[in-house]
């Protein structure tokens, strides 16, 4: 009876199995949404686009962008928690994903998400954001900007992608740094932000390169320093904030999503998809152009770098405590 019953298990776990590597084989059969939890034209749409039309290519299947603002990510990020764990919802997120969950804890909230609700499949780029103004700004220097911003404190205003996010925590981290006090005006994601600035509406934003590069070229926003630690490819000429005496230090990253549950050839699948994606020429042409070149690293990799980075994040919101 006993072997019986084993074998039974035995036979039920090789079926499995053989289910599980069809899903992979036969897998995309149709079109895959990625989730970005922010609205066009910000740093995650901007590398999601070629990602996406790339992806597409090599998986021969439509991935389709499906931008769901709100809460600084929170919403987007939340929603693609719920999907179903089948490879056919990904995620495009910033490092916004790691600092969400700690910021709500701080503000007493339930979280949206939880960071074990996501797989990582692919960082994609990583750029410190940088310190922008518009080209008319009185500002010729960060020491000009802070100088002024503490003799006239919560006067001087910045935008951000929302409380918390990407835009915001740097902002938070140099205002700490630098004991000054600004006025935030969080929007609904960094492309609001970014015309928020040439509009007059906010005075500085931090942002990713990629955002405000053609602006710059135009004439029309200045950077003033960057978060990195060492010269931007794009930028070589703007100095890092540490290289100015101010200890900050600040990564936008992007990175590929699946959800948890989704089976694990089908998360194969799409790693060694990514894998591809980021040697492609002409994905790699259109992510450099715009400022923020491809810093890609596979699944292990990823998620040990996401882990120091979550931790660190995580400190600085619990450091930086409730923001009004």
């Amino acid at each position: 009876m006993q072997n019986r019953i084993w074998r039974r298990l035995a036979l039920c776990a090789a079926g499995l199995a053989m289910t599980a590597a069809a899903q992979g084989a036969d897998y995309p059969t149709r079109a895959i949404t990625m989730i970005v939890p922010f609205p066009p034209a910000g740093v995650a749409d901007i590398v999601a686009r070629p990602v996406a039309e790339a992806l597409s290519r090599e998986l021969g299947q439509s991935v389709v962008i499906e931008n769901r603002p709100g809460a600084g990510g929170g919403l987007g990020i939340g929603q693609a928690a719920r999907a179903q764990p089948d490879g056919y919802t990904l995620l495009m997120s910033l490092s916004s994903i790691s600092i969400l969950p700690a910021a709500d804890r701080v503000l007493a909230r339930e979280p949206a998400y939880r960071l074990d609700q996501f797989v990582p499949i692919a960082r994609v780029t990583a750029d410190p954001t940088v310190l922008a103004v518009r080209a008319d700004a009185p500002w010729q220097s960060v020491e000009d900007f802070l100088a002024d911003a503490g003799k006239r404190p919560k006067q001087i205003n910045y935008g951000s992608s929302g409380v918390y996010g990407t835009m915001h925590l740097p902002m938070e981290m140099l205002a700490h740094d630098a004991g000054v006090e600004l006025m935030h005006i969080p929007f609904t994601g960094g492309g609001p932000a970014v015309q928020a600035l040439l509009g007059g509406q906010v005075d500085v934003l931090a942002t990713g390169p990629s955002t405000v590069l053609q602006l710059i070229e135009a004439g029309r926003v200045r950077v003033l320093a960057h978060w990195g630690d060492e010269p931007l490819a794009s930028l070589p000429d703007v100095p890092s904030l540490r290289s100015l005496g101010h200890d900050v230090g600040f990564r936008q990253w992007s990175g590929l999503f699946a959800i948890e549950g989704t089976p694990e050839p089908v998360v194969q699948r799409l790693r060694d998809a990514m894998a591809k994606v980021a040697q492609d020429e002409r994905l790699n042409r259109t992510i450099s152009a715009t400022g923020s070149p491809v810093a890609y690293l596979d699944a292990q990799a990823f998620d040990e770098y996401w882990k120091e980075d979550t931790q660190v994040l995580t400190e600085t919101v619990e450091r930086i405590g409730k923001v009004d």
